[in-house]
C-alpha cells in the first residue's frame, strides 16, 4: 500500500501543483455531463419542484411510492420552473460524482479509496466511471476493513494527498472510530501543527426503507464531540456538489453525511464551477412566526409541513443548518431574534443528538430573545425496527411538526 501512495505522490509531483487555497468568486465554466443509467434498473426521480419521473416496473412502482414520500415539495416561492433556468439537471448522487470528478481533474493530489469504489462505481454509484478515467492508483478498491483503509487515508493526507474515503454505509465507520477520533481529529494538534489532515470521509446513512437497525445509523451524534473535525450534511444536488468540492479543498478533516433516501432527488445546478461554504446555513424559506432548524432528509418533511402551516395562517422560517459542526450561529441567531420561537427537527437520536447541542448553543447565546422554550423533535431512542410501520413511527413525521408549531405559537 505504501508503494501505491508513493506512486500517487510521484504522479502529483510531476504535475503542476495547484494552490491549496481557493476563492469562491472565481468561476470556471465546465462542460455539461450526462450519465448513463444501468440497464434493467428502475430509478425514481424526484425533482426539487415535487414532480416525479419513474421507470415503471413492479419494483419501480414501490420505489416511487417510498421515495416520493421522503422528498416533499419545496415552498411555492422556491418552486419556479426549473426547466427555464440555466444549467443542467442532475440527481444528487450524480452531483456528488460530478463534484468529485472535477476536483480530481483540478488537483492530482485528490484520490478516492473504499470498498467497491473502483470499477463497480460505489454502492450508490457516486464514483461511477472514475476508475476508468483516473486509474486504479487514484481510485483504490480496498478490502472490507474500515479501520485499515481509513487509517491509510489519514496517513496519505499527512503526506500531502487529499483522500476521499467512502464508507459503504456510515454505520460501518464505527469500526474506524479510533482512527477518526484519535488520529484524524487530533493529529494537527498533537503534532504541534506539523501536519494537516485534508481528508474527506463520506458515505450514505440515515433511516432508509426497511434496512434494519445496523444499516439505519445516524452517526452525527457520535462524531460531533471529536475536536478538530468539521461535519456537514447535504440535502440537495446543488449543495451536495458544492459541499463535496469545498470539503476536498479544505485543510481540515471533513465528514460529509449523505442520506440514503435523497440520492435520487433531482435539481438543476449551474454549469459554472461553484462551492458552498462549509460553515454556512441555508435559508430555505423566510418567515416571521417561528424558526424551524433542520437538515438532510428532514428538510423535506419540514417543507411538507410548512405547506399545511401556511394554509393554517402560520409563517414559518425554515433553515437548513447544513454545517453540523460548527453551527452557523450568525444565521440562526438573526432568525431567532426575528421570530423569538425555535423548533428543531432532526432524524438523529434525541439523547445526545445534534438537536441537543443546538438547543444548548441557542440557549447560551440567544436566551433573552426567546418567547417560548425551544422544542426539539428527534428520532426515538430505540434501534430502528425492520418492520416498515414501526420504522416510520420512530422518525419525525410532518404531522408532528405541524402540531409542534401550533403549540409554540399559542
Amino acid at each position: 500500500m505504501a508503494a501505491i501512495f508513493q506512486g500517487v505522490g510521484a504522479t502529483a509531483a510531476l504535475s503542476s501543483s495547484p494552490s491549496n487555497s481557493f476563492n469562491s468568486k472565481n468561476f470556471l465554466f465546465s462542460p455539461r455531463r450526462s450519465f448513463s443509467v444501468r440497464k434493467g434498473a428502475s430509478f425514481v426521480v424526484v425533482r426539487s419542484d415535487g414532480s416525479v419521473n419513474l421507470d415503471l416496473n413492479p419494483k419501480g412502482r414501490r420505489a416511487q411510492q417510498l421515495i416520493a414520500n421522503a422528498a416533499a415539495t419545496k415552498a411555492d416561492s422556491f418552486a419556479a420552473s426549473s426547466s427555464s433556468k440555466p444549467g443542467h439537471e442532475l440527481l444528487l448522487f450524480e452531483a456528488l460524482q460530478e463534484g468529485l470528478e472535477e476536483e480530481m481533474e483540478r488537483d492530482p493530489c485528490v484520490c478516492v479509496m473504499g470498498e467497491d469504489v473502483g470499477h463497480y462505481g460505489g454502492s450508490y454509484k457516486v464514483t461511477k466511471g472514475l476508475a476508468l478515467k483516473f486509474g486504479d492508483l487514484r481510485v483504490l478498491d480496498t478490502p472490507i476493513a474500515e479501520n485499515s483503509f481509513t487509517g491509510m487515508g489519514i496517513g496519505a493526507a499527512m503526506t500531502g494527498l487529499r483522500p476521499v474515503v467512502e464508507g459503504m454505509n456510515m454505520g460501518f465507520l464505527l469500526l474506524a472510530f479510533n482512527q477518526i477520533s484519535n488520529n484524524c481529529g487530533m493529529l494537527h494538534y498533537t503534532s504541534g501543527g506539523q501536519f494537516t489532515i485534508p481528508i474527506v470521509i463520506r458515505g450514505p446513512g440515515g433511516v432508509g426503507r426497511q434496512l434494519g437497525a445496523e444499516h439505519s445509523q445516524r452517526l452525527e451524534s457520535y462524531f460531533q464531540s471529536i475536536p478538530g473535525i468539521q461535519m456537514v450534511a447535504c440535502s440537495t444536488p446543488y449543495n451536495a456538489k458544492g459541499l463535496m468540492k469545498a470539503a476536498i479543498r479544505s485543510e481540515n478533516p471533513v465528514i460529509l453525511f449523505e442520506h440514503v433516501l435523497l440520492y435520487n432527488l433531482k435539481e438543476r445546478i449551474p454549469d459554472e464551477d461553484y462551492i458552498c461554504n462549509l460553515e454556512e446555513a441555508e435559508m430555505v424559506r423566510p418567515g416571521e412566526h417561528v424558526t424551524i432548524l433542520t437538515y438532510s432528509r428532514m428538510r423535506y418533511h419540514v417543507m411538507q409541513a410548512a405547506k399545511t402551516l401556511v394554509n393554517k395562517g402560520y409563517d414559518p422560517e425554515v433553515i437548513d443548518i447544513r454545517s453540523l459542526k460548527p453551527f452557523d450561529l450568525y444565521t440562526i441567531g438573526n432568525s431567532v431574534k426575528k421570530t423569538h420561537r425555535v423548533l428543531i427537527v432532526e432524524e438523529c437520536m434525541r439523547t445526545g443528538g445534534i438537536g441537543a447541542s443546538l438547543t444548548a448553543a441557542i440557549t447560551e447565546n440567544f436566551h433573552d430573545y426567546l418567547d417560548a422554550p425551544i422544542m426539539c423533535l428527534s428520532s426515538q431512542d430505540v434501534p430502528t425496527p425492520y418492520t416498515g410501520t414501526l420504522e416510520e413511527w420512530t422518525v419525525v413525521q410532518p404531522a408532528q411538526i405541524v402540531t409542534a408549531v401550533e403549540q409554540l405559537c399559542q
